[in-house]
């Protein structure tokens, strides 16, 4: 079974991620908004993708406050997690963000909240995951 990371600071978002993507997509989940447990995680293996939260208002990684943009950038350039599909998840969706966001994290998708099309998400969750 695949495993979707949840990085995500809302918990009722987390929450109803997981409870979409177990429910429609038939996949494992785990969650976390700490840098290094998702660090660890995804370089054990133990994620086959990452709903990446943009904001993350309370992550910090070596004394340092870390958003989602910041992580992935972290993520994308470590030759374990490099491959490693991040899809970003936001509010913030106003024109433009979605290109900005992606090319400045390196993310290879975004989706926006809140999550309406539960079927769409799964399914673009699914189209990025390796050998779905």
């Amino acid at each position: 079974m695949q495993t979707v990371l949840i990085v995500e600071d809302d918990l009722i978002n987390a929450r109803v991620f997981s409870k979409i993507l177990t429910k429609r997509g038939g996949l494992a989940v785990k969650h976390t908004e700490n840098v290094e447990e998702v660090i660890q995680i995804a370089q054990s293996g133990g994620a086959d993708i990452i709903l990446m939260d943009v904001s993350l208002s309370r992550s910090m990684y070596q004394g340092k406050a870390m958003n989602g943009i910041q992580l992935t950038q972290l993520l994308k350039a470590d030759s374990k997690t490099a491959n490693l599909p991040i899809i970003l998840v936001t509010a913030h969706a106003m024109e433009g963000d979605r290109e900005n966001f992606l090319k400045e994290s390196g993310a290879d998708g975004y989706i926006s909240k809140p999550v309406v099309d539960h079927q769409a998400f799964v399914d673009q969750i699914l189209a990025l995951l390796p050998n779905a």
